[in-house]
């Protein structure tokens, strides 16, 4: 029986990319997997049929020499067939799909310490002016006593016999390889035979330090900044993770913010509203900032202070401040005020009150229209 294509066993062109065979096999030989099919001989004869075509394929010359003289290339002349690379193709996909889990590295498994989260909740003015703040982040850093080897001073850890040193071993099942933790060393790739006292082996302790956070200018809610290694401490010299700043800005009592703007709301009296003058703003400067009202402003009315908002993160613009007016209508009125506002709506109110004119007219004409 002839063999299949092995562009057609992958379900891809013969122009394909590397790229793309490379996905194609790692779908099919997660579909086919034995494991996920047991007992079906079906399925177990596909996945040795992706996994040989992806060993020809995978590999520029060996593809160039299938293209021109198809599967003779490998059986006539010595080429490598499917058993004696198959190992090293799951192993290949088995490394692609699960190698990076949880940071892992082969070699020794000495991956990278844990990265750490703090929270860190900041004013509206330190996002506005920037800050130097100091946190005290709990955690483990390197052992001092053994230099975060884990081995007691004079001595050092020597390698893993079991593993050669690389921390993994590989087992024969059938007809493909099992890649698993080496059990004497636990994936370290090094044996530890005489501990560090102080750290019991692990070449890490616990310890709070305290750090100083730079928070930049312009920093909204939810920001992240990245200490490059001030997390945990690797086991045994690993290197250490990283310390994610969680930023959060509290509420302001007079300010809300919208990207690099700023909304506030200024209380504008009676008078001022109809006569018009000037009000002091306060700005997150600490300055105040004068503000223009002009005769007849209306509640709700917004005005903008161009360049008293926020600085952007990287400081090439600044936003805005939008103050939206709020007529206040006036309370405990002495007798001698309400005389002089009766006598102000007797003065012609309709000419003053031009809204609430209008708005009473078209009603009239509305009721008017309905009877008729």
């Amino acid at each position: 029986m002839s063999k299949r294509c092995f562009y057609e066993t992958l379900g891809v062109a013969r122009g394909a990319g590397a790229d793309e065979v490379k996905t194609a096999f790692r779908k099919l030989a997660m579909q086919y997997h034995p494991d996920k099919n047991p007992g079906d001989s079906s399925c177990e004869h596909k996945f040795k049929e992706i996994n040989e075509a992806y060993d020809v394929l995978k590999d520029a010359d060996r593809r160039a020499a299938y293209d021109r003289y198809g599967h003779q290339a490998f059986e006539a002349n010595g080429g490598r067939g499917f058993d004696a690379g198959f190992s090293a193709s799951f192993t290949d996909v088995f490394d692609e799909l699960f190698g990076d889990f949880m940071g892992g590295r082969r070699g020794g498994g000495r991956g990278r310490g844990q990265d750490l989260r703090y929270n860190l909740e900041i004013t509206l003015e330190d996002a506005y002016a920037g800050k130097a703040e100091q946190i005290r982040v709990p955690g483990t850093v390197s052992c001092e006593p053994c230099g975060g080897s884990g081995a007691e001073a004079g001595s050092r850890p020597v390698s893993c016999t079991t593993c050669g040193g690389a921390g993994r071993v590989r087992a024969q099942q059938g007809f493909f390889t099992i890649e698993r933790t080496c059990p004497t060393c636990q994936g370290q790739g090094r044996i530890i035979k005489n501990p560090c006292r102080a750290c019991s082996g692990t070449g890490r302790e616990e310890r709070e330090r305290t750090l100083e956070v730079t928070i930049p200018k312009g920093v909204e809610d939810g920001t992240r900044i990245r200490l490059s290694g001030e997390g945990e401490a690797g086991a045994r010299g690993a290197p250490p993770g990283d310390l994610y700043i969680f930023l959060s800005v509290k509420p302001h009592d007079f300010f809300q913010r919208e990207g690099n703007d700023l909304h506030c709301r200024v209380p504008v009296s009676l008078t001022l509203a109809a006569l018009g003058g000037q009000i002091e703003v306060p700005t997150l400067s600490g300055a105040t900032a004068r503000l223009s009202i002009p005769e007849g402003a209306q509640s709700g009315r917004q005005f903008r202070l161009k360049g008293k908002g926020m600085p952007t993160l990287r400081g090439a613009s600044v936003g805005d401040l939008y103050v939206r007016c709020a007529v206040e209508t006036p309370v405990n009125l002495t007798r001698r005020q309400k005389e002089l506002l009766r006598e102000f709506e007797a003065e012609g109110a309709g000419n003053n009150h031009p809204d609430c004119a209008g708005f009473f007219e078209r009603v009239k004409s509305f009721f008017d229209s309905a009877k008729s």
